[in-house]
């Protein structure tokens, strides 16, 4: 990476998000691997034209595991537009090893803390570099965090994700309960086994399996998804 690129839209240097990749890769046990591709993941992505960074110089400056590493996340073709490359990136995400999903997990909790991070302290406005609407953003990740959770159920970094989701699915929840409403039954129909679908995230599930189910609240009972938090099940009596 050039040392005078900055992170987007903010005058930090690049080379702070790839180190806190690794650290935090590091800190979930990650082979030595593992945490170099890490550090490398966005060298193939966004180094500029005049230092290009290919594969070849990867597998001859490291090894080819680490290049493999590096090609698996990095996005194929950034010329395509904002919605049809993450939908290919989301779709990858499927065929990744558990080492690429690691290095996802480390990418998404460093960029979505510091997005949440610069929120608190700015707003809205934090959206404004982004080449999406706010809304499109923060469901993108939590799209990202549930597809690398369904493949990898055992990922050291399974919580803190599913925590950084619950944070980014509050910041959208305006948006998303105007426009992804509970889906309202009547408690006699509520069952166990009844198939869900978060609309915000995608997870998919009954309420047994979410094991979010609040019967506490003002309605008979509520099924919250377990990924993002999201309110999806809404089980009340019938009105008089």
């Amino acid at each position: 990476m050039n040392q005078k690129q900055k992170r987007k839209g903010k005058d930090i240097a690049y080379i702070v998000h790839p180190l806190s990749v690794g650290l935090i890769l590091a800190r979930a046990g990650a082979s030595e691997e593992i945490i170099v591709a890490g550090i490398l993941h966005d060298t193939l992505e966004d180094s500029i034209a005049e230092k290009k960074i290919t594969k070849k110089m990867l597998v001859k400056e490291f090894n080819k595991e680490i290049a493999d590493l590096v090609v698996s996340v990095t996005e194929e073709n950034k010329e395509l537009p904002w919605d049809v490359r993450k939908q290919a990136a989301l779709e990858h995400i499927k065929n990744f090893s558990q080492g690429s999903l690691l290095i996802k997990s480390a990418d998404i909790l460093n960029n979505a803390s510091e997005l949440l991070e610069d929120y608190e302290k700015n707003g809205e406005m934090v959206f404004d570099r982004f080449n999406a609407p706010k809304e499109k953003i923060i469901k993108n990740l939590l799209r990202a965090i549930n597809a690398i959770l369904t493949c990898w159920k055992e990922n050291p970094l399974a919580k803190d994700l599913v925590f950084l989701a619950n944070d980014l699915q509050m910041i959208g929840s305006p948006f998303f309960m105007l426009n992804s409403p509970a889906r309202i039954i009547e408690y006699k129909d509520y069952d166990e086994n009844i198939e869900l679908e978060c609309s915000v995230c995608g997870w998919k599930g009954t309420p047994k399996s979410s094991d979010c189910i609040n019967t506490d609240s003002h309605f008979a009972m509520d099924v919250s998804c377990p990924i993002c938090g999201k309110m999806i099940l809404v089980a009340g009596y019938a009105s008089a």
